[in-house]
C-alpha cells in the first residue's frame, strides 16, 4: 500500500504505546478507502472511531429521527438543540449528496473493517445530545439569535460547489469545516465543539485497551488530539459530560420580569381597587395570549394547539421554567404526532420553505419557534403597559 499522506495520517508515540490517527472528510469515498487500508495494514489492538452510541446506530440502521421520542425531547427542554441539529444534518447532506456519497461513510467503514479482522471497535464521541446542550448553554441569547439567523441563511442557500470545492471538500472534514467558520464568528462554539472534544476524544483513546491504536476521526480534530496526547495530561471526562447550569445572573434575570409584572399588578390593584385589578389581569392575559395564538395560527397549529398556547402564555411568561413554545410543541406532538416518512425525508425538507408546514415535525418545530416569538413580543407589550399605568 503506498504511504498515505501526512495530513491524513498522524502518528503519536506516548507512554509506550502508538497511536494512529487518520483524519478523514466526513462525506469523502476517499477516506472510506484509507480507513480501511490503514485497519487492515495496521492491524491494531483497537480501532476508535469519532462515534457516540446514538450516532452510530442512527448511521448503522440509517434511522436518525424514526427512533426520536419527540415528546421526551419537548420535555426536557432540547428542541432548540434538536433544530440546530437538523440544520446541520441537512447542510452536510446537501454537501454529501454533490459528492455522492453518504455523510459517515468512512466511519461505518472503520467499525466494519475492524469486525471483519476481530479487532474490538470503541466509540470515542461525546454523546452528541451534550454537546448540542453544552453549545447552546454556552451562548448569551442574543448570540443564539445571531447563530439561527446564520444557519437558516446556510439553510436556505445551499452551497453551490466548483469542481475546485469539491476537490477541496474530498480532502477536509467538511463538518469541522463549517464549526471552525462558525468558531470564529462564535468562539463559545468552537470551545465546545471543536476543543472540548478533541480532550475528550484523545482521553477515550488513552482508555483504549491495547499498545497501537487506530483513531478515525475528522480531519479538523487531528491537530488538537495530537497535542493532547502528547502532553499526556489527564482529562476531566465527568466535567465534559456535565451541562452547566444557568449562572447565578441569567437565574436572576429570568426571574426579573415575573417579579415586576407581578408587582406592578399587586401596586394597582392596591392603588386603584378590586374591579380595576381585575381589568389589569384581563389585559395580561390578552397581551400574552393573543400574539401567541396568532402564532400557533401562523405555523398552522391544530385548533387545540392554538386553544393551549392562548391558556398557557400568562402563565408560562411568568415562569423562568418553561416557555409557551415548549406548552404548545408538546400538545402539537400529542395531537399531530409526526409520521415516519416525514421523519425519514425530514434533512431534506428542512431545507425547503414550504415543506415546514407540510412535514409534522418541522411544523412542531415552527410551532415552538413562532408562538414563543409571539408571546415574547406580547410581554414586552403588556409589561411596557403595565409600567406605564402604574407610573
Amino acid at each position: 500500500m503506498n504511504d498515505p499522506s501526512p495530513s491524513d495520517v498522524v502518528r503519536v508515540h506516548a507512554a509506550g504505546r502508538e497511536f494512529v490517527l487518520v483524519g478523514t472528510a466526513h462525506i469523502s469515498r476517499e477516506s472510506a478507502d484509507l480507513v480501511e487500508q490503514i485497519i487492515a495494514a495496521e492491524r491494531p489492538d483497537a480501532v476508535c472511531v469519532e462515534l457516540d452510541a446514538r450516532r452510530y446506530e442512527a448511521l448503522a440502521q440509517r434511522r436518525r429521527f424514526e427512533a426520536l421520542d419527540l415528546r421526551a425531547v419537548i420535555r426536557n427542554r432540547q428542541l432548540a438543540p434538536l433544530l440546530l441539529n437538523l440544520i446541520l444534518a441537512s447542510y452536510q447532506r446537501q454537501l454529501g449528496g454533490a459528492l455522492g456519497v453518504l455523510p459517515g461513510t468512512e466511519l461505518l467503514a472503520a467499525v466494519r473493517t475492524a469486525e471483519t479482522h476481530g479487532i474490538p471497535v470503541r466509540l470515542c464521541d461525546r454523546d452528541v445530545r451534550v454537546t448540542l446542550r453544552r453549545a447552546w448553554a454556552a451562548l448569551s441569547w442574543w448570540r443564539k439569535a445571531q447563530l439561527i439567523a446564520a444557519l437558516v441563511q446556510t439553510l436556505f442557500e445551499p452551497p453551490q460547489l466548483s469542481e475546485a470545492d469539491l476537490r477541496a471538500l474530498r480532502e477536509e472534514d467538511v463538518l469541522s469545516r463549517l464549526m471552525r467558520e462558525l468558531g470564529e464568528a462564535f468562539p463559545a462554539l468552537k470551545t465546545v465543539l471543536i476543543d472540548e472534544r478533541d480532550t475528550y476524544l484523545a482521553e477515550q483513546l488513552r482508555r483504549a485497551p491495547g499498545a497501537r491504536i487506530v483513531a478515525v476521526v475528522g480531519a479538523g480534530h487531528v491537530a488538537g488530539m495530537r497535542a493532547a496526547l502528547t502532553a499526556d495530561r489527564s482529562a476531566d471526562v465527568t466535567a465534559l459530560e456535565t451541562v452547566p447550569p444557568a449562572s447565578l445572573f441569567a437565574r436572576a434575570a429570568g426571574w426579573s420580569i415575573p417579579v415586576v409584572i407581578v408587582a406592578a399588578l399587586v401596586v394597582l390593584g392596591l392603588r386603584r381597587g378590586p374591579a380595576a385589578a381585575g381589568d389589569d389581569v384581563l389585559f395580561w392575559i390578552l397581551a400574552t395570549g393573543l400574539p401567541g395564538f396568532a402564532g400557533a395560527l401562523v405555523a398552522f397549529a391544530h385548533p387545540i394547539t392554538a386553544v393551549a398556547t392562548f391558556l398557557a402564555a400568562p402563565i408560562t411568561a411568568l415562569s423562568p421554567f418553561i416557555g409557551v413554545g415548549h406548552v404548545a410543541a408538546l400538545v402539537q406532538a400529542y395531537v399531530r404526532p409526526p409520521l415516519v416518512r416525514e421523519l425519514q425525508t425530514v434533512t431534506d425538507d428542512v431545507r425547503i420553505p414550504r415543506r415546514w408546514w407540510a412535514n409534522r415535525l418541522l411544523r412542531i418545530c415552527l410551532v415552538f419557534v413562532l408562538t414563543t416569538i409571539g408571546t415574547s413580543m406580547g410581554v414586552l407589550f403588556g409589561t411596557a403597559e403595565l409600567l406605564r399605568r402604574l407610573f
